[in-house]
């Protein structure tokens, strides 16, 4: 669910996103990995899965050797704000390079209060900490990606993405 709503209104902010995409998944391909908590997950996974298209060439981003402007970093950083994105640090970038630009993937650890609805409302007042983010070291534009940004996210606008959960 959430990567769906998050990559749908990624995409939608006009961030780089890889569109999703439905793929068959045969559980023999479980037998080939060496990690036992994937192999198991992999087997028990056959069937119609959601998955990311492929960026052929893609490089893992690395903040050390591609610069990112302010402008970008505080668009990323204003959205991982607000869709709670608890996974793009340093350790786990959750980014592509592909043709030289910025790609986000993997947002499966967004909107964690949907797991606990009684506490959502406090969660989502509880202020967004991005001293882990990956893209803080860049000096990300914050204002400037809030108020570009805020206003295109409307009622219908969340409607039309959370209409796209299967």
């Amino acid at each position: 669910m959430a990567e769906v709503i998050c990559g749908q209104l990624g995409r939608r902010l006009g961030l780089r996103v890889p569109e999703l995409v439905g793929l068959e998944l045969d559980p023999v391909i479980g037998l080939g990995e060496p990690d036992e908590e994937v192999q198991d997950l992999l087997k028990a996974s056959g069937g119609l899965n959601l998955g990311m298209d492929y960026l052929p060439g893609s490089l893992g981003f690395d903040p050390l050797a591609f610069e990112v402007g302010a402008a970008e970093a505080g668009r990323v950083v204003w959205f991982d704000a607000l869709i709670n994105n608890v996974d793009r640090s340093w350790r786990n970038p959750n980014l592509l390079v592909w043709h030289g630009e910025l790609w986000l993937i993997d947002h499966g650890a967004t909107m964690i209060w949907h797991h606990n609805w009684p506490g959502a409302r406090q969660s989502a007042a509880k202020p967004y900490d991005a001293s882990d983010h990956v893209l803080a070291p860049f000096g990300p534009d914050i204002a400037a990606a809030a108020a570009e940004l805020a206003p295109l996210v409307t009622e219908e606008l969340l409607t039309e993405v959370a209409a796209d959960v299967p």
